[in-house]
């Protein structure tokens, strides 16, 4: 099955779309990848959903990308007495550790490292940001705080720190059973949440144990102030809007969305852009003309993927957002401003013979237009690299490892192909031209550019460039 279009679409299974058939037209309609969220749903309902996506890999002979999205640290406030407290703008405020439910004068806070780190001045954010204090005096395991802006405080809401590095770990209890979980069912992206620092990823690292692809998503605004380091140690990124724009300021996500993806796209990194694309659509068949604006501009800037989060995990209108989702992106794709887009932010290749190989086959392919590019990888390394430079032209990839070709799944322009390696010049053209013409990408008599390592099967050793003409017969 081919997608007429570039960048790839990732849709989050929940309720809505728990079923075989739900999952099946998700794929129809343009999911490339899905994303199981362990922040909600138990572990059975996710093993079912695995189950459901390898089935319909097998039958329509496309790998498909799972990402297991681990709930990460989230900082919460214990329980509110009765149906809560509105807290009043100007009045002061306590959190401590009493676990006694909470009033409009105090609340529990079981978090004692917070209050390790908290200083005088310091914002507090409650509930999305919705109600905000700023801290007046802090001791042991206590902070008495003014009320900036008031609002309903209920149950369990959320607490976020601006601008403060929170000493805890990224991966918590229960991210370390659902990450045993998500590897040991074969899961090919893990998504780390709320990332502070280089030393998160690290630990994640030395957890999955290159059993599977590290995401780092970017939702504290202290992930921004070491991103390079941070960007260095994963194996993609994830632009996670919702948290971000809580911590910081709405007016600036914009640009740091912008950031990321270049940043990314420089390291050869998958990038993806998450969170309320497509949020009307929750509850309505129809988008606003803002979020088609919205997932427009991603696939301007030049990112791997676009995900749909509570539209299709919940929403009404699952099926209907992903078709929206895969319009827009052809749409924006044919532009004749996309291309110039894409050229004028086109990252320099490192001084390596595979980055060089790979310039100069979109190079060639764009000057004799020729119908695909066909690179050979084990790794994947070699194919992200070509995906790296966006070409104008579709790319296969073409691995005998099918944990390679699932990870590529959601990777920029990469139409994966799991297929033995090639054993000599002629094969490896033979084979590459083969499924060029059998993908629907290449006619007969059309050039298809190959880049492949020798000897053949080693990763990261690409050093041939070859042009081929598609025969009339293609047998391999």
């Amino acid at each position: 099955m081919r997608r007429r279009r570039s960048i790839k679409i990732i849709a989050t299974l929940g309720p809505a779309t728990s079923s075989e058939q739900a999952v099946r037209k998700l794929f129809r309609s343009g999911a490339d990848a899905f994303r199981l969220n362990f922040s909600h749903g138990k572990q059975e309902d996710h093993r079912a959903n695995i189950d459901h996506i390898r089935k319909i890999e097998s039958e329509e002979c496309r790998p498909i990308a799972i990402l297991g999205d681990l709930q990460g640290p989230k900082i919460r406030i214990g329980q509110m007495a009765g149906d809560g407290a509105y807290l009043e703008k100007g009045k002061r405020f306590r959190l401590d550790l009493n676990e006694e439910p909470g009033t409009k004068t105090r609340a529990p806070l079981p978090h004692p490292e917070i209050f390790d780190v908290l200083q005088k001045g310091a914002d507090l954010l409650l509930n999305d940001g919705r109600i905000r204090l700023t801290v007046d005096k802090t001791g042991k395991g206590f902070a008495e705080t003014v009320v900036l802006t008031g609002g309903t405080l209920t149950d369990y809401k959320g607490v976020n720190v601006p601008n403060t590095v929170v000493p805890v770990s990224a991966v918590t209890t229960r991210d370390r059973d659902n990450l045993q979980f998500a590897l040991d069912h074969s899961v090919d992206w893990i998504a780390l949440s709320f990332v502070q620092r280089p030393d998160d990823v690290e630990e994640a690292n030395r957890l999955v144990n290159g059993r599977a692809a590290l995401m780092v998503k970017v939702e504290r605004p202290a992930a921004l102030d070491c991103i390079d380091e941070i960007i260095d140690l994963a194996d993609g990124v994830m632009v996670a809007r919702g948290d971000l724009g809580v911590e910081l300021p709405l007016e600036e996500v914009p640009g740091a969305q912008k950031q990321l993806i270049l940043r990314a796209r420089r390291a050869g990194k998958p990038v993806v852009v998450a969170t309320q694309m497509l949020e009307s659509m929750v509850v309505s068949p129809t988008p606003t003309r803002a979020e088609i604006s919205d997932v427009a501009t991603a696939v301007y800037d030049g990112a791997d993927a676009v995900m749909l989060s509570a539209e299709t995990a919940v929403g009404e209108f699952p099926t209907e957002a992903v078709l929206v989702m895969n319009r827009v992106a052809e749409k924006v794709e044919v532009d004749p401003l996309y291309p110039r887009i894409m050229h004028a932010e086109h990252p320099e290749p490192d001084t390596t013979s595979a980055d060089a190989i790979t310039a100069s086959a979109r190079q060639v392919a764009e000057t004799i237009s020729a119908a695909a590019i066909a690179t050979y990888t084990t790794s994947g390394w070699t194919a992200l690299r070509a995906s790296r430079e966006r070409p104008s032209v579709p790319i296969l990839a073409l691995t005998p490892n099918q944990k390679t070709a699932r990870r590529l799944a959601l990777a920029w322009g990469l139409h994966c192909v799991e297929t033995e390696d090639a054993h000599s010049m002629q094969e490896m053209v033979d084979r590459a031209c083969h499924h060029a013409f059998a993908e629907g990408f290449a006619r007969a008599g059309e050039n298809v550019v190959i880049t492949a390592g020798v000897p053949f099967g080693t990763p990261g050793a690409t050093n041939v460039l070859r042009i081929a003409s598609v025969p009339g017969e293609n047998k391999v």
